[in-house]
């Protein structure tokens, strides 16, 4: 017999765990609901061209991280690894930026990436991500945040700092570019073989790589913020401003620059540290070009995106995720063929009525029901042999409290009784 395991790099969410997972994401789609974000699905997989221009040819995602496969039509595709692309896309193909303007769209949805598994990264990853498209102003940027802050507030976390930075347009990152490749070319010696490529490339991205030596050269390199054209500056002056309007705490960190192409102006992270390596708990920033890279009319666009596995390991790290049983509230343990098929119906019953039940499905004996009622979290036991049948009563146990309730077999008194 085969012994199969998942692939490298990939997870089971089990039912213990996933109920967690559902108690967050339902959290999640609240408060984006409540910023007027509404939900977005598109496909597993896309044209691979979509993020060789969307995502950029000299990231990592594309150069190294990519799922692609060759169809049987001879067309390249690829398993989507980030989600603004894809709803980039989506907003050109359906017409969306026809309709009225911001345009507010979320998503839940899982990514593949090749990378080195380690905690916090896996190679199948889920992401809540936001796009908000047709404002270019400050507001736009602050919106986007302020609801990923809502979204730690109303978790409780405690541990989660802002960070801001603005890596300027097209226009003012000319300059700062040439500063970026004079400086590291007088330090070349000492960057990673990777960031010796992204010299002519795209220096930037040298400022967000995870080497130790290239995160010590970076220290002194030139500040994006140094660089900054005016209307640049003002918009990130006015983010700042709505911020602190709003209290929302935050750092101007000039190293973030974010690891994908389409940035500019404002980008930013939500890091903890308590977390290990992997500390950025959701990131983003502002991405004006992306629709007219794509072959669209210019639409200035702003988002991110949160990592589910790293949000939900701070909430273990800082004790607050909620005891949540999976078991029913009402188990029937029946006593012999007659009250098996009594407990059967009944349990339908419940269920119509909103009522979560379970019976026995296995022919086990009356000791066995009881163990497994208390091994799967049932909040009542209510056991049903003939006496019971033939008097029309019987006795509804309280797993949690204790307590032994009398009550006829009649679907509105139990429900009356585990509704209280």
């Amino acid at each position: 017999m085969a012994n199969f395991q998942k692939p490298k790099g990939t997870l089971d969410i089990l039912p213990g765990e996933s109920v967690l997972w559902l108690y967050v994401e339902d959290i999640i789609k609240k408060q984006a609901e409540l910023f007027g974000f509404g939900q977005i699905r598109f496909p597993t997989f896309e044209v691979t061209e979509l993020f060789n221009r969307g995502v950029g040819g000299s990231t990592d995602i594309v150069q190294k991280e990519m799922y692609t496969f060759i169809d049987k039509d001879g067309s390249s595709l690829t398993l989507r690894p980030e989600g603004t692309a894809c709803v980039a896309r989506s907003v050109l193909e359906n017409g969306l930026y026809a309709g009225a303007m911001p345009l507010k769209l979320y998503y839940l949805a899982n990514f593949f990436r090749r990378e080195r598994p380690q905690a916090g990264r896996s190679r199948e990853f889920w992401q809540f991500g936001t796009e908000l498209f047709g404002s270019e102003n400050a507001e736009a940027d602050a919106t986007v945040i302020l609801l990923a802050n809502s979204i730690f507030n109303k978790l409780g976390l405690k541990n989660v700092e802002l960070k801001i930075n603005s890596i300027g347009c097209v226009k003012c990152r000319v300059d700062f570019r040439s500063a970026l490749k004079e400086y590291f070319a007088n330090n070349r010696e000492l960057l990673c073989d990777t960031c010796k490529g992204r010299m002519d490339t795209n220096p930037l991205r040298i400022l967000d790589c995870k080497s130790p030596s290239c995160k010590e050269i970076s220290k002194d390199a030139p500040k994006t913020t140094d660089f900054l054209c005016e209307d640049c500056e003002t918009h990130f002056n006015k983010l700042k401003e709505m911020l602190n309007g709003c209290g929302v705490k935050y750092e101007v960190d000039t190293n973030i620059v974010r690891g994908l192409d389409y940035y500019s102006k404002t980008v930013f992270e939500f890091i903890n540290e308590s977390i290990g390596a992997q500390s950025t708990v959701c990131g983003g920033g502002r991405y004006d070009g992306l629709i007219e890279e794509l072959g669209g009319q210019p639409l200035p666009g702003v988002g991110f995106g949160m990592g589910l596995t790293r949000l939900i390991q701070s909430m273990k790290d800082e004790n607050l995720l909620p005891e949540i049983s999976t078991g029913a509230n009402v188990y029937i343990a029946p006593l012999g063929s007659r009250a098996a098929s009594v407990a059967f119906t009944l349990a339908e019953e419940l269920r119509k009525k909103g009522i979560s039940a379970e019976t026995d499905l296995c022919s086990r004996s009356i000791k066995s029901q009881m163990k497994y009622a208390d091994k799967t979290g049932a909040r009542f036991v209510l056991v049903l042999g003939d006496n019971e049948l033939d008097s029309g009563e019987a006795i509804l146990n309280n797993m949690q409290g204790g307590e032994k309730i009398k009550t006829d077999l009649s679907i509105d008194r139990i429900i009356e009784i585990v509704s209280a």
